[in-house]
Order: C-alpha cells, then sequence, then structure tokens
C-alpha cells in the first residue's frame, strides 16, 4: 500500500535524506545558476533578502550589497550556510517560516518546493514565501521593481527534460523518488580516466550536479543509496501555483531541466 503523502512522508522521504546526505551533497553545489546570480545582482544595495530552503548558502554571497537571512529544513545543511558571512542561517520549515510578514525586498526559494507532496502543500509554500515580500508602496514612496514591492525568484524542476540524462518528458509521473547515492566511509579510489577535470566539467553542467561524486570515486566500503521526493512540474503548473497563493507572475521561463518564475 503506498504510503500516504504530505508531511510525516516528507520527513522520512525528503529531510531525513538532507540530514543524512548534507556534507556530500554541499560539496557538489557550489556554482550559481545564471538566472539567479542575475536575479540577486540586480537587487540594490542595501536589500534585505530571504533565501527560503537555502541548502548550503551557495547564494548568501553572490551579491556582497545586500543582506539575506537564508533558512533550510536540515540542521546540517543551515550549519554549513552559516559560514557565509555577514548573512546568516537558521532551521526553518518552509511552510512555518519565522520571519515577519512583508518586510523583505526580495526573496529566493531555489529546487525546494518540488520536495512538498501534494498540490495544497506546494501552493501553500508558494503563499509563505510570497508573504515575506513588502507590499508595491513603502514609507518614502520608493519601490524595489519596476511595478513596486519586493519580488520572489521560485525555481522546480521541470517535467520536460527529454534532453537530460535522465529522460523525463510529458506523459511521464510527475511523482518520482531520485536516488542519490552516499560512499561509505575510509578513503576512495579514482576510477581510471576519471580524474579532476572530468569532475569539473560535469559539476558546471547545473541539471547534473548531484553525480559528481558518484561517478568520479570508486568505494571501498558499502553504498548506501538514499531515494528523494520529486514532484516534475509540467509547463504552465509552477505559474498556476503562484496564481493559486494569490501571487502575481511578473516572468517566468525554462532554464536547463528548471522552470522558473519571478513574482509579487
Amino acid at each position: 500500500e503506498e504510503q500516504p503523502r504530505g508531511e510525516t512522508y516528507e520527513a522520512q522521504h525528503v529531510h531525513a535524506v538532507y540530514e543524512e546526505i548534507a556534507s556530500h551533497f554541499s560539496s557538489t553545489r557550489y556554482k550559481p545558476w545564471p538566472i539567479v546570480e542575475s536575479f540577486l545582482q540586480g537587487q540594490p544595495d542595501g536589500a534585505v533578502g530571504a533565501d527560503v530552503g537555502c541548502g548550503n548558502g551557495k547564494y548568501l554571497g553572490v551579491n556582497r550589497g545586500v543582506f539575506i537571512v537564508g533558512s533550510d529544513r536540515s540542521s546540517n545543511l543551515a550549519q554549513i550556510a552559516k559560514s557565509h558571512q555577514p548573512h546568516t542561517a537558521i532551521v526553518a520549515d518552509t511552510l512555518s517560516l519565522p520571519h515577519p510578514a512583508h518586510v523583505f525586498d526580495f526573496a529566493i526559494c531555489i529546487a525546494v518546493i518540488h520536495h512538498l507532496s501534494t498540490p495544497s502543500r506546494r501552493i501553500e509554500a508558494v503563499r509563505c514565501v510570497l508573504q515575506l515580500l513588502r507590499p508595491a508602496s513603502s514609507k518614502d514612496g520608493s519601490s524595489g521593481g519596476d511595478d513596486g514591492g519586493g519580488r520572489a525568484l521560485i525555481y522546480v524542476w521541470a517535467l520536460e527534460q527529454k534532453d537530460s540524462r535522465r529522460g523525463w518528458d510529458e506523459g511521464h509521473e510527475q511523482d518520482v523518488m531520485v536516488p542519490w547515492v552516499l560512499k561509505g566511509g575510509g578513503k576512495g579510489k579514482k576510477e581510471k580516466g576519471k580524474g579532476k577535470e572530468k569532475e569539473k566539467g560535469k559539476r558546471r553542467k547545473m541539471g547534473e550536479e548531484k553525480e559528481v561524486g558518484e561517478e568520479t570515486v570508486a568505494p571501498v566500503q558499502e553504498e548506501k543509496t538514499f531515494l528523494r521526493y520529486y514532484h516534475l512540474y509540467k509547463k504552465g503548473e509552477l505559474e498556476s501555483d503562484i496564481e493559486q497563493a494569490g501571487g502575481v507572475v511578473i516572468d517566468s521561463g525554462y532554464e536547463k531541466d528548471n522552470w522558473w518564475a519571478i513574482a509579487t
């Protein structure tokens, strides 16, 4: 019998996994994705933002002129993220953020909401992110965007990625379990012909980051495979979730196996 999806399901198939693989996962996440980098670099000096589901905090230091409060459900990842001074990171659930509402100039939520396992929880997650943003009018009448108010950038994995090694596309099941292979302890042995340069090349391919460690180091002890839950978003679904959450889509698009949207 299939396990009912929801908070308990995510605790087992998302949160517990990231606590276990945090260090290894962090080692494969270091290069900012282009559109995320551009969004952050476009924020004015002095802006204050939130990174919801910040992981290892790789986006916290992209723009030195802003201050970002990161949060992640994984205490191990949040601890790693704290190293990106002067920014900070806390442990918090996306659906129970401790931040005050309507005060942030911007927010990012990158590759997070696809881990929520029901439609209502994904929409609520979008709502929680959008509630962080300051409204269109501020005390001095200025605004953070062309049409006023704070903006959020959200990224989710796409169903349509037939050209990737995963091969998912229209018609495939949208709720999937994605493996992460964690090597056993002890020193690993590099496989012949798979050196550092190839490893770096693979890391630069945004959609293929997660297998870097597995393909370049041969295990000397037993491997352990973890399965992480993902909901693969089809075209238009992210925009629909934003609208159902009460938001307005400013821009949206597709970038290397991901759908993204900027909303307010």
